[in-house]
């Protein structure tokens, strides 16, 4: 019943601009913080972005820093993530999460499939 499905990956050239969506359902959408993960090849997840449930400050993996941007929008159950100056490095599968309680103590959580970036010439 919960879902959260990401569209808006593919190829793209190194400079170039990608939009990422997350639809979410079967949760009650503003009482959980939101988040984007991307796992690279052999890498370990690492977090690019999150806004709490709060609506507090959006924050940023320095690698995205002023580069992306993330919002959320509760009354259409969507995340987003607007991706430009995109760089080879920012080849990933990119995840949308749901996280009730904090980011770093989350009470309960979910996960999206995922969806490709692939950065490259």
């Amino acid at each position: 019943q919960v879902q959260l499905v990401e569209s808006g990956g593919g190829l793209v050239q190194p400079g170039g601009s990608l939009r990422l969506s997350c639809a979410a359902s079967g949760f009650t959408f503003s009482n959980y913080g939101m988040s984007w993960y991307r796992q690279a090849p052999g890498k370990e997840r690492e977090l690019v972005a999150t806004i709490p449930s709060t609506a507090a400050n959006t924050n940023y993996a320095e690698s995205v820093k002023g580069r992306f941007a993330m919002s959320r929008d509760n009354a259409k159950n969507m995340v987003y993530l607007q991706m430009n100056s995109l760089k080879p490095e920012d080849t990933a599968v990119y995840f949308c999460y749901a996280y009730r309680g904090t980011i770093m103590r989350p009470l309960t959580m979910y996960w999206g499939q995922g969806t490709q970036v692939t950065v490259s010439s």
